[in-house]
């Protein structure tokens, strides 16, 4: 499929308009709820019941708040949230009114969580597709390497979520590379989301609140990316008491604080961690880690403010610093350097403010600060210099949105403009007398969007989820651009001009409609069927030609030769409850058509490139599967078993010559696409103070290209390559197991601690991460191929 059918887009927006227009209206007041636990900390995501209706129902938002219009006289609002106790107030609507809700949380227990598509039966009655939140308890008894809790790696067990293995760098959801997905933390981009290559995410253990994925019914408020988002909140600071926790691992050391500045009104949040024992990873793994150093450190602060009752400030900032050594990476050019050194950081700022202008009425507007530097150094051999390549990604962003509910209707309308600068490289030899120094030009664009949505029932039965989007994309100067000869490879040697744009000139600007719809039709009070359509694009990329994109990876935005990502996507699900909610099984089944993906040229050079379109060529792919999966939620043991079925092929043909063709124009499969992938989790609470989990998965090896014979030159053998992505590499499976100890059980005790022990790759599994060829001779990497035994203590003061 070459080219997106814009008329399909303007029927689904007609659609969408058509749906809310014919939506019937009534004539009821509006109640909003406010729901806190006793501490006064909104609880978000809290599911409600209205008069005991299966079908009617609505979610609390992240101020704890949600709008439910009722007609006149008594009803009965009931509130469940996991670990506290059901709340049902009984009220008499007589107008339009406000009421708050304190909810009593369950203590002194393990308490039993699942990642699910939402909580009770949400999953049924919510018009949207595809859409996962994790819980952060369940998170903790997930088995991770060197026991760190870790978001990323649990969302690695949900269907539909892949990496291209052990150490990569981010996720794959459905078919989409790794920049594909908008990762948010607090509403600010991440555009590196690992420590240490891999081993660890980003996002702060401790501090996270809640973590929700869309990978299917992706509502419009969220642009710039063609795959998935996955929006991280932080926990908001405590308005109290002094709340606190940390741990201590054989890898790394994290603390979280929580207290009150202006009692009930401001408060502060402060989050730290670090890891600096790289002297374990030769332990490990000696062959593979012996040149191996890495070192992490991150700090996040978020303070929120409280003037009044209808205005709320949050600033949040986030700050991360690593450093990582190897020599299994190589170098680059004509440099003589043996290994090689990255040396990255990350600075987020988010400032927020919530205003309410009544009870079905608010306004949100945030400001976004966002500097990503990474930086590659090259120790020459034999002399005291460094050569460093280095590179940066600004980012700025304005955003302000407003939320009514009115007659059934859950609207957002908003705006957003976000800047990009991006410096893709400067090479400095320092005292280098063979590396000449170089600086790539500087990129500049502009992204504004404009967007509107809406939830609401069309009948008891029919709900609908709709979203339309409007993104528009400027990049300017200063700039040079070349022009070439049509219909030729873009290269050195079909160059006909440039064309100089001066500061401010507008250079090329792309845009378009993005229309978002979600439907649900519920056949019964235990489940449901559910369809969903998604148009996004993505204005920029990570230019790279490796599997797993590396920290300095250069990112492109869309300019005059490299068009924006387009991506439309459709699914379809069914979800059914069982056992009176206690079994969730969920069944869905996607198809994705993307344009204008990048893919490289043989023997492509990407990092000191100035005209990187010469080394480009421009694909489609087409990414489609089948997503099961079963969870018990409630017991002493739970747990969850998923397999996905999914493909990832791309297709490139951009002109009539060789070159211009990967395969001769056939598809291939993606450097991502992995058919087979079975998750299963077991979560047992033996009682009060042990808990065991256990993991495996299992999913068919990734592609790899291997040659189709050898070739002699000049008395030395080369491996000759015919076709890319021809050969996988073996299947990858690993069990882990983790065990969680309470030592402290006490009524009224603020103090609560408890011992962390697991065994990630419990059996050894040698699973490689590559395999590459140098003459004649095949050789495998393994990232882990032993058990890895871990010990963490957690400690807890609330």
């Amino acid at each position: 499929m070459k080219n997106i059918n814009q008329r399909y887009s303007l029927f689904l927006a007609l659609v969408f308009l058509f749906l809310i227009k014919t939506a019937a209206v009534a004539q009821v007041y509006t109640v909003k709820v406010t729901v806190t636990d006793k501490d006064e900390k909104p609880i978000i995501g809290a599911s409600v019941r209205l008069d005991q209706n299966e079908f009617s129902s609505a979610v609390s938002d992240e101020n704890g708040g949600f709008n439910v219009s009722l007609s006149q006289g008594y009803h009965l609002i009931e509130i469940k949230f996991l670990s506290f106790l059901p709340e049902r107030p009984y009220i008499n609507v007589v107008s339009d009114t406000a009421i708050r809700v304190h909810m009593t949380e369950i203590v002194n227990q393990l308490e039993q969580a699942i990642i699910t598509a939402d909580r009770t039966t949400e999953n049924i009655r919510k018009p949207v597709l595809g859409v996962l939140q994790i819980n952060n308890k369940v998170l903790k008894k997930i088995p991770a390497a060197f026991g760190e809790t870790d978001l990323l790696r649990g969302l690695q067990m949900l269907p539909g979520v892949s990496t291209v293995g052990e150490a990569s760098n981010g996720i794959n959801v459905r078919g989409g590379s790794t920049d594909q997905n908008l990762l948010l933390l607090d509403d600010t981009p991440i555009f590196n989301p690992t420590h240490m290559f891999g081993l660890f995410s980003v996002f702060p253990p401790d501090a996270v609140s809640r973590a929700e994925l869309y990978k299917g019914n992706v509502p419009s408020r969220f642009g710039g990316r063609a795959s998935a988002v996955l929006d991280v909140a932080i926990e908001n600071p405590a308005l109290d008491s002094l709340r606190f926790e940390g741990g201590i691992s054989l890898i790394s050391t994290r603390a979280t604080v929580s207290t009150p500045i202006i009692k009930g009104k401001m408060g502060i949040l402060a989050s730290a961690r670090g890891s600096f024992m790289d002297f374990l990873l030769p332990i490990i793994s000696k062959k593979n880690f012996e040149e191996t150093q890495a070192k992490f450190g991150e700090s996040c602060v978020k303070l929120s403010y409280i003037p009044n009752a209808k205005n709320t400030f949050f600033l949040t900032s986030y700050y991360s610093k690593d450093f990582f050594q190897t020599g299994l990476l190589g170098t680059i050019g004509n440099i003589n350097s043996k290994i090689t050194q990255n040396d990255y950081s990350t600075l987020n700022f988010a400032l927020k403010h919530f205003h309410t202008f009544k009870e079905n009425l608010s306004m949100s507007t945030s400001a976004v600060y966002v500097d990503y530097k990474p930086k590659l150094i090259l120790p020459e051999v034999g002399v005291d210099n460094k050569v460093v390549f280095q590179s940066s990604v600004g980012f700025r962003q304005l955003k302000s949105n407003i939320d009514y509910y009115k007659s059934g209707h859950q609207m957002k309308l908003g705006v957003t403009a976000s800047y990009y600068g991006i410096s893709p490289g400067e090479l400095v030899p320092n005292n280098s007398p063979s590396v000449n120094p170089l600086t790539l030009p500087k990129e500049n664009s502009l992204e504004t969007g404009l967007f509107v949505e809406d939830n609401f029932d069309i009948s008891s039965r029919i709900s609908v989820s709709a979203g339309l989007r409007y993104s528009y994309f400027i990049n300017f100067g200063p700039s040079d651009v070349r022009l070439y000869q049509p219909d030729l490879p873009l290269s050195d040697l079909t160059v006909t001009g440039i064309k100089t744009y001066n500061s401010g000139d507008i250079a090329k600007t792309y845009g378009g409609f993005e229309p978002r719809l979600g439907l649900r039709y519920t056949l019964n009070k235990s489940s449901s069927l559910k369809l969903a359509y998604n148009m996004m694009r993505q204005y920029i990329q990570i230019i790279t030609n490796t599997t797993t994109p590396l920290p300095t990876s250069r990112w492109k935005t869309s300019d005059e030769h490299i068009k924006p990502v387009v991506s439309q996507a459709l699914s379809v699900g069914w979800f059914k409850n069982f056992s009176e909610n206690r079994y969730e099984t969920t069944l869905e089944a996607y198809y994705r058509a993307t344009e204008n993906v990048l893919d490289y040229k043989q023997g492509a050079n990407l990092l000191l490139q100035p005209y990187v379109e010469t080394e480009l060529l421009r694909g489609i792919n087409k990414s489609y599967g089948v997503e099961f999966m079963v969870a018990k939620k409630k017991g002493e043991r739970t747990g969850w078993l998923s397999y996905t079925f999914s493909r990832s092929l791309n297709q490139v043909d951009d002109g009539p010559e060789f070159s211009q063709r990967i395969n001769d124009g056939k598809w291939f499969p993606a450097n991502y696409d992995r058919p087979h992938t079975l998750n299963a989790f077991y979560n047992y609470n033996f009682n009060k103070f042990h808990n065991f989990s256990f993991t495996f998965t299992y999913s068919t090896g990734r592609p790899f290209t291997s040659p189709k014979g050898v070739f002699a030159y000049q008395g030395s053998s080369y491996p000759f390559f015919e076709e890319r992505n021809n050969n996988r590499i073996p299947a990858y499976n690993r069990l882990d197991f983790s065990w969680n100890i309470l030592t402290t059980l006490k009524e009224g005790k603020r103090w609560k601690n408890y011992w962390s022990v697991s065994i990630y790759n419990v059996y050894g599994k040698g699973n490689p991460y590559s395999i590459f060829y140098k003459e004649r001779k095949s050789y495998t990497l393994k990232i882990f191929a032993v058990p890895i035994f871990s010990l963490a203590y957690n400690l807890r003061f609330e």
